[in-house]
This record gives C-alpha cells, structure tokens and sequence, in this order.
C-alpha cells in the first residue's frame, strides 16, 4: 500500500508540472487560435509543451502502476492532490504570493473531494452497457460539453479557462469509460478489438479532450483550469460508472451525511479559489496579463516591501499595472 502511495503522489506531481507545462507553451499563442486546429500545431512546434505532454504520459503510468498495487478508492482521492502541488509550484518557483487563504481553499477543495471518494467508496460496476446506454451517455457528455464550451465564449480569462477545463474534463471522464472496455477487450486478444468502435471513440475523446484542455491553458490563469480538471473528472466519472456499468455508492447510515458535507467543504474550497488572485487575477511584472512566468525577487531594504507584500504599483498608460521598483 506505501508503494501505491508514493505512486500516486508522484502521478499527482507529474499532472500538475503537465499543467504548468503546457500552459507555458500556449500562452502566447495567437487570441485568433483559440478553438481552432492552429493552437494544436502552434504548441507542437513548443518544446516546453512537448515536455508537458512527456508529462501526462509519465502521469498516466505512475498512476496505472498504483494502482496495480493499491485499490482504485485508495489511489484516486490521492491523485486529487495534484492541485496541491500545483499551488506549491506556483508559490516556491514561480514566486507567487500563496496566502493561508489559498493553501485552505486549495485544501478544501481537495479534501473534501477525497473524502467523498473514501466514503462514497464506488463500487460493482460489473454490468455490460450496451449500445443504448452508450447512446444515452454520450448524449449527456456531449451536451455538458456544449454547454460548457458555450459558457466559454464570454465572461474574463478565469472563467473562460474553467468552463474550457470543464469540458475536457468531461471528455476524459468519458474517455476513462472507453479505456475500462477497451482493456477488457485487449484481455480477449487483439485479434478482434479493432472490429469494435470503442477504440475509435476513446482515440477521438481522448484528442478532443486534449485539445479543450489546451484552449483552457490558453484562456487563463492555469489554476483555474487545473482546478476544473481535478475536481470535475472525478465527479463526472462516478456518474458515468453508476449509469453505464451500475457502480453503487455507499449511502447507508452515516455515509450520506458525511458524502454531503464532503461536497460542501469542497464547493466552499472552490469558490473561495475563485476570489483568489491565484485564479481571478494572478498578475506578473511584464503586464502581459496572466502569463505564467517566474516573478522577480523583492530587493532586500526595498522600502515598498513590508512583511512578503508585493512592490506597490502604478497604473501603467495601457490601462495595466507595472511595479515601481525596477
């Protein structure tokens, strides 16, 4: 079980250097590229994106080797820690300011998602789904996609990287039920497993699921969108699990009081992530808006610094903010 642990944990860390990552290398790609085939091929030509995709892949086997040595209700509430580690990557090499308040959001969140993965404790899933039950759950996937790539057409960066981080979270949620058919058909021999249309929809998911998840890298503070991804995909594939192989929660006893105060902290944990600089208006020196690079160090006997606050600032004549000092 410590294997599976530490497995995790290095999953976990893995996911969250793929965000950083890869939200370096769309950043400054054309506004025109957003939802268009042009950003895909302007982040291919990025090495750092490269190294965030290197990244997932990494994730994804750290995360099925855990699993090979823990159960999947051990294994996935710690994976929800890459939002964790994301903060702290932020806070210790990019130089951001963390307040308590943001590491107790972050917690919260979290948290409270674990916990209700602990407790809820999905389990059976043993039923078959047939053509039907794929038609009526893909409906609804595809609608929350719609609908979330909808909410992205206005609103500031933040939101506009959470709805994008929404959508592909959906879509991996989705495509995390096509993988679970897909390795029982490889299990039968490959001889007959491209003759089935799962394959072919979990490689259509899974690119389209990329793909959103950069134009949310694109859009905004990656916080928001790593926010999104972390805590929707879980949730979204507990419901795929109970509509499509009839998974069960546990809702006996204690266990539906404790499930919804889980689901409170973590909406609370969200929401007051939301109000965070962090995810609403993480800023840098450049004034390029939410561009995710490394912050200048405070010049010590700076008299514009008192107890960690940043440099004052002064309103810049494009309507920015640029710091005094330097």
């Amino acid at each position: 079980m410590a294997v599976a642990i530490v497995l995790a944990l290095a999953a976990s860390l893995a996911n969250a250097l793929s965000s950083v990552l890869q939200r370096i290398g769309v950043q400054d790609a054309p506004a025109a590229s957003a939802m268009r085939v042009g950003l895909l091929t302007y982040a291919l030509r990025r090495g750092v994106w490269l190294a965030g995709l290197a990244c997932i892949g990494a994730g994804f086997v750290l995360q099925a080797v855990a699993l090979r040595f823990g159960q999947l209700t051990s294994v996935q509430p710690i994976v929800t820690t890459e939002l964790l580690f994301l903060v702290l990557i932020l806070g210790v090499w990019f130089r951001y300011r963390v307040s308590w308040r943001d590491w107790s959001a972050v917690v919260a969140a979290a948290g409270g998602l674990a916990t209700f993965l602990v407790v809820a404790r999905p389990d059976g899933g043993n039923r078959v789904p047939d053509l039907g039950s794929w038609a009526v759950t893909g409906a609804i996937v595809g609608g929350m996609v719609l609908a979330a790539v909808a909410a992205a057409a206005t609103g500031p960066r933040w939101w506009r990287a959470a709805m994008y981080g929404t959508a592909g979270a959906v879509l991996f949620a989705l495509s995390a039920a096509l993988t679970k058919v897909f390795s029982t058909l490889v299990t039968e021999g490959w001889g007959h497993v491209f003759g089935h249309w799962e394959p072919y929809a979990l490689v259509a998911t899974g690119v389209l699921g990329l793909f959103l998840t950069q134009n949310a890298f694109h859009a905004g503070p990656v916080t928001a969108s790593q926010a999104a991804l972390t805590i929707v995909d879980p949730l979204v594939s507990v419901g795929i699990g109970i509509l499509l192989f009839g998974e069960r929660l546990h809702t006996s006893g204690w266990h539906v009081p404790a499930e919804v105060c889980a689901m409170a902290v973590m909406f609370a944990g969200v929401f007051v992530l939301s109000q965070s600089p962090l995810v609403a208006g993480a800023k840098d020196e450049s004034r390029q808006g939410e561009r995710l690079i490394r912050q200048h160090r405070p010049r010590v006997g700076d008299g514009s610094l008192s107890a960690g606050r940043r440099p004052a600032r002064r309103r810049a004549p494009d309507g920015g903010r640029r710091s005094r000092a330097g």
